[in-house]
């Protein structure tokens, strides 16, 4: 809810500056608290909004973790994709390609050209919070793919993730699909988004401004054609608090089906499948990632 660089800070929430005394904070929290309340009129969503601020500021050592990591004191963590720290030694999914880093170079160079100068900290917190809202989203974005990707290491040595798969006749022209999958359960196209709010649809569309649903099944024709390969699903991922419920199905779109799931179930979707698509197995699993190894270009 305040990972994003499309979202209000904890003290945008709770409406002080980020340097206000201990003191203020806590009356600024009551004081909201009481302005959003549902029995007094106010908006649940907007209470809870609250309420998850004040667990993330409300003591002094919640706070400056949260500084620390926010970019109020110290390096963001906005900064880089790290790789998490393991605790186990199970084989991990193969990979090709880097999540978020299209994104990111976009990102950068179109912070530049706002900017009209070189910027020397582009993923500090206080300097996002200053760019227009559509450079953000390519920010958000980025960071988006590379939470999934953390995900998608994790499903084991029978899956192969291809990251940042250019779908356009035109390189590097932002036509691509975020990770294609490849396991037991199925072959799989999967965008990574955040929208920075809840989740709605509309007509089995994902609404907004733009047809990302239809995007994304004009980007799987292009990959199926050129390696001459089955797609089983289509998978949007968004971060869980923008979306109600853990997976939305949208049905059969041109004849493929569509989901959308909240992060934190997008492994177990992965590992079990789809309820009606086809599962790949034996040679005919070896045969289809040989068939995308030659054919997938990275954007």
């Amino acid at each position: 809810m305040f990972d994003s660089p499309l979202s209000a800070s904890a003290y945008e929430v709770l409406g002080v500056a980020p340097d206000a005394s201990d003191d203020d904070l806590r009356r600024a929290f009551r004081l909201q608290l009481r302005r959003t309340h549902p029995d007094t009129g106010g908006d649940a969503a907007v209470f809870i909004r609250v309420q998850r601020a004040w667990e993330l500021v409300g003591t002094p050592e919640d706070r400056a973790a949260y500084d620390r990591g926010h970019g109020f004191a110290g390096e963001s963590e906005w900064s880089g994709w790290r790789e998490p720290v393991r605790t186990d030694t199970r084989p991990r999914a193969r990979f090709h390609g880097t999540a978020g880093g299209w994104l990111r170079r976009r990102y950068v160079a179109r912070v530049q050209e706002w900017a009209d100068a070189a910027v020397s900290a582009p993923y500090d917190p206080a300097f996002v919070r200053t760019v227009p809202v559509e450079l953000r989203m390519l920010l958000a974005n980025a960071l988006a793919e590379e939470a999934t990707s953390r995900i998608l290491a994790d499903l084991g040595m029978g899956f192969t993730v291809w990251h940042d798969v250019a779908a356009s006749a035109v390189p590097g022209d932002g036509g691509k699909i975020d990770h294609v999958v490849l396991g037991p359960s199925g072959l799989y196209g999967v965008m990574s988004a955040d929208l920075g709010t809840d989740v709605r649809f509309r007509s089995g569309e994902i609404a907004g401004p733009d047809a990302p649903v239809g995007d994304l099944l004009t980007r799987i024709r292009l990959v199926s054609r050129a390696a001459r390969v089955r797609f089983s699903a289509a998978i949007f991922v968004f971060p869980d608090d923008d979306l109600a419920e853990a997976a939305v199905p949208l049905g059969a779109v041109r004849g493929l089906p569509v989901v959308v799931v909240r992060r934190s179930v997008l492994r177990t979707v992965l590992r079990t499948g789809i309820a009606g698509t086809r599962v790949i197995g034996g040679n005919e699993l070896f045969d289809v990632r040989t068939r995308l190894q030659q054919t997938v270009r990275l954007a």
